[in-house]
């Protein structure tokens, strides 16, 4: 077998490469190859995953749907040329026997279905919990968003209900169950974006006789997320710096450790300039939660900021709280069943419509603030309720799932494409 993986945006991307990676795993593997719709398709190249059609960066950075200005400036820099030859490409693919995975949202699975080939389709863009959790429908919920009873539009599901779409890979087992109410093939494996993060072997955890005390004696680590886009996450990176000033400010006794995951994108030197009364330190404690001999330590009384672009994953394992004005990052620390504080930024991405619908989609486990400056208030009201901090990390794994969703979905993948 033969397999085009469509995906529209690096966040897909970076699903599909996980997903791609477990099928060369498996016995009868197919001959895998990508099209990334959006960018360049940096993680199919650093996956070793060939790219065999015309890709280019759009001056929107895919987020037209965000800011629908963006789409004329797209026009201008060649979209239109681009996907008449990224569709020639799908329907030549189909020509020669070859079968279609399409990660994203209607953009990548209307190509699927266009191609004329066998299709399967991995929703990463939607969710039920946008509109209603188990209990029924949101009253944040717009009505028009629900009106025709999914998240997921009738020509949506139009196009997930052709026999040759074999499979159906919703983000949660909500949407999931929701979608098979329309009689759709839709199976709820899990969600992608979990995977990798959990280390392999955990060291087991050993409770000392005084673990009470050495909780209280331990650093209190917030970790702080911008965002990846140049510039916007610059200006997020303002605004955090305000909650951080807050929690210095208000945050009784105990030490502090602030852990800012920067993405290998953004210029670091940006991110200094607003650390106005941090003194610069030669190297990381020895007790740090990190290991990223490149990053940047700073002081300031009690407390200390790291900024690293290296250590992405163990700033997410290490933090109790997250400040976040990120998508995918934001979605991946909930899903450890950890809180986070977010307060909306000017966009296009992160702005009001974006925090409030992510707050939708995560629920509980986000905590939207009106500014920075209440940042600290509201950390200390959940701290103080043990009870609400159980129903958070509850909700993640409800939320995110649990992590090895892309084996679990590339062998039913490979299965449902052979059964023709």
């Amino acid at each position: 077998m033969k397999l085009l993986c469509l995906s529209n945006g690096h966040g897909e991307d970076s699903i599909a490469v996980r997903i791609l990676e477990e099928l060369r795993k498996l016995p009868n593997a197919p001959e895998i190859a990508a099209l990334p719709l959006v960018g360049e398709g940096y993680a199919y190249t650093k996956a070793d995953i060939p790219i065999i059609g015309p890709v280019k960066k759009m001056p929107s950075g895919g987020f037209i749907y965000m800011d629908g200005r963006q789409l004329w400036k797209d026009v201008q820099g060649g979209l239109l040329g681009l996907t008449c030859a990224q569709y020639r490409l799908v329907r030549r693919w189909h020509k020669r026997g070859g079968s279609v995975l399409a990660v994203g949202d209607i953009v990548p699975l209307l190509f699927a279905w266009l191609s004329g080939a066998n299709y399967a389709f991995v929703g990463t863009a939607k969710s039920e919990y946008y509109l209603r959790d188990e209990s029924g429908w949101l009253s944040r919920s717009h009505g028009w968003e629900s009106w025709s009873g999914s998240v997921y539009l009738p020509w949506e599901r139009w196009l997930m209900g052709r026999d040759r779409c074999k499979a159906i890979f919703p983000r949660d087992r909500l949407t999931t169950s929701v979608l098979k109410q329309f009689s759709l093939p839709a199976f709820a494996l899990g969600n992608p974006m979990m995977d990798g993060i959990l280390p392999d072997s955990p060291a087991p955890i050993f409770y000392e006789k005084d673990a009470e005390e050495q909780e209280k004696a331990r650093p209190f680590k917030v970790l702080l997320l911008p965002g990846s886009r140049a510039p916007e996450a610059y200006n997020n990176w303002a605004l955090i710096l305000q909650a951080v000033a807050n929690i210095l400010q208000e945050f009784p006794g105990r030490s502090l450790l602030f852990l800012a995951a920067i993405a290998p994108s953004l210029d670091l030197d940006e991110f200094q300039k607003g650390l106005m009364g941090w003194e610069e330190e030669n190297s990381l404690p020895e007790d740090a939660p990190i290991n990223d001999l490149s990053a940047l330590v700073f002081r300031r009384d009690r407390a200390q900021l790291v900024l690293t672009q290296n250590a992405y994953n163990a700033c997410l394992l290490s933090a109790d709280f997250a400040i976040a004005m990120a998508g995918t990052a934001t979605e991946q620390f909930v899903g450890l069943g950890k809180p986070v504080i977010t307060f909306p930024g000017e966009g296009p991405q992160f702005n009001y419509q974006f925090a409030e619908a992510q707050t939708r989609l995560l629920g509980n486990s986000v905590i939207l603030v009106k500014k920075p400056e209440e940042t600290t208030k509201t950390i200390q009201g959940v701290l103080a309720k043990p009870d609400r901090l159980q129903l958070i990390a509850q909700n993640g794994v409800k939320r995110m799932g649990k992590p090895g969703a892309a084996a679990r979905i590339a062998k039913c993948l490979l299965d449902r494409m052979n059964d023709r």
